[in-house]
């Protein structure tokens, strides 16, 4: 019996209800109103029926079990209980209360399970902007970011590389990979790679079993580029100039695999970098020949917003990234950039 309660029970037709569930879902006048406790305390009473039963099931004594559903009842603005009856009968009030009130629960108890699925990476997405060239060093951090996180999706955006710090300053994605350093103050980086622009021609080329050349023994050379300007392309162009050398662009494509491919094939030398065309040297597709004056260090870096949140799955992207180069070290690594 649901004892301390005097009062008439009130019977309500279905305006009623309606307008007491419009009640329930609108009012404002207090802060306070319907916190959880409040709600599980309400349904432990409808459930139990007891008011002493309630108390011991949400751990608190009856009067103040007794003051929480009155409290309620004040903010709601309608008795939930019918006062006449030993069993605890809800009012129509209180019946419609106690379905949003299971339905407010079960819904704090699953963003508490996703939560926690996040945290312990069993669910998520991380986004990632790189071009052609840098994804190629996610391939080995993305194999051992899938052993660790197999549940987490990634979504590698294929973008410009002039366009990459805009799409993670504003958010379109979370980390991107660089082969410059951004200018934005907004961001922060970590060099993770390192590797240099390699000359390259086919196997049979004159140059071929050169040990070393110069840049003026290019001058004759057809070259096949890629026809997407970088600051390193610009970097090329200044080092034949300052030795008074022509560099003749005769093919310009749209990826590295198909300037691999045409150079393979015999149509001319290329400049790119040394981790594009690991494979095709290892299986003497390619000869790379070192060029005396033309040494250009390339740095690949992940940047990511400057004191924002990152993700679970971010966060764990970047401590595998830190893993995957103490264990592989040669090239990569891992430095933190001011």
């Amino acid at each position: 019996m649901l004892g301390g309660w005097n009062g008439i029970s009130q019977i309500y037709n279905c305006s009623d209800i309606i307008s007491i569930s419009y009640s329930i879902r609108q009012r404002k006048d207090s802060d306070s109103f319907m916190d959880f406790f409040q709600l599980e305390t309400f349904l432990a009473v409808a459930q139990t029926g007891s008011f002493s039963a309630a108390a011991a099931q949400v751990r608190r004594t009856q009067p103040a079990v007794s003051q929480i559903v009155r409290k309620l009842e004040e903010e709601i603005g309608e008795p939930l209980f019918d006062r006449s009856t030993r069993d605890g009968m809800l009012t129509d009030a209180g019946r419609v209360l106690e379905e949003y009130a299971h339905k407010m629960l079960n819904l704090r108890r699953e963003a508490r399970a996703s939560l926690e699925e996040l945290r312990q990476f069993q669910r998520g997405t991380l986004a990632i902007a790189a071009n052609e060239f840098t994804a190629l060093y996610l391939l080995r951090v993305l194999e051992d970011f899938r052993r660790f996180c197999p549940m987490i999706k990634i979504a590698v955006h294929r973008s410009l590389a002039s366009s990459i710090a805009g799409q993670v300053s504003d958010h379109t994605v979370e980390l991107g990979v660089l082969s410059f350093r951004p200018e934005s103050s907004l961001l922060q980086s970590v060099a993770v790679f390192c590797d240099q622009l390699t000359f390259v021609v086919p196997p049979g080329h004159p140059l071929s079993k050169a040990k070393s050349v110069s840049i003026r023994q290019l001058g004759a050379e057809s070259f096949v580029a890629h026809n997407v300007v970088s600051p390193y392309r610009m970097k090329v162009m200044e080092a034949f100039k300052k030795h008074k050398t022509p560099l003749n662009i005769g093919v310009e494509m749209p990826t590295i695999e198909a300037i691999k491919r045409f150079v393979a094939a015999g149509n001319g030398v290329a400049l790119v970098p040394g981790i594009a065309v690991e494979p095709e040297l290892a299986r003497g597709e390619l000869v790379a020949v070192p060029v005396k004056e033309l040494k250009l260090e390339r740095k690949l870096r992940i940047v990511y917003r400057k004191g924002g949140q990152l993700s679970h799955a971010a966060r764990a992207f970047l401590q595998v990234a830190e893993s995957t180069s103490g264990k592989l070290k040669g090239h990569y690594m891992f430095q933190p950039e001011r």
